[in-house]
């Protein structure tokens, strides 16, 4: 059976965010980490090579497969800083309204520059995703 790409590993998420090339998307990336710990009062993980978790959330997939992702997470992509919120959107469109300038994907919020949104927004949409999968989280093995 294959083994996920992305998994939680023992990287050093300090210096995967000092590497950030670009400045400001480096100053968001460790902006959103504060918030991010704060939020779930989880230390931040490094999952695969390029995404910073909080937690752990484990879920059956599509095939019934019991799988684990972080709780919450984020990586500071070339184009945008990616938001990972894995309950989805549905039902806070309000929240989205009130955010500022962004995009989403099924579970991915898109930020091009932090400055530009409402962070106790931003803060209400973590905390809610976060107890939503709290709450539908299977427990640990």
């Amino acid at each position: 059976m294959a083994t996920p790409k992305t998994t939680r590993n023992d990287g050093d998420v300090g210096a995967f965010l000092d590497a950030v090339t670009h400045a400001e998307r480096r100053e968001d990336a460790r902006a959103v980490c504060a918030l991010m710990a704060e939020v779930t009062g989880e230390p931040p993980e490094l999952w695969g090579t390029a995404i910073v978790g909080f937690g752990t959330n484990r879920y059956r997939n599509g095939s019934g497969k019991v799988v684990e992702w972080p709780v919450i997470a984020f990586s500071p992509r070339k184009q945008s800083l990616t938001i990972y919120l894995m309950d989805g959107f549905e039902g806070r469109e309000d929240l989205l309204d009130a955010l500022g300038p962004h995009t989403i994907g099924r579970a991915c919020l898109y930020v091009k520059h932090l400055c530009d949104v409402d962070l106790d927004v931003l803060r209400a949409l973590l905390v809610v995703s976060v107890e939503h999968i709290r709450a539908t989280s299977l427990p640990p093995p």
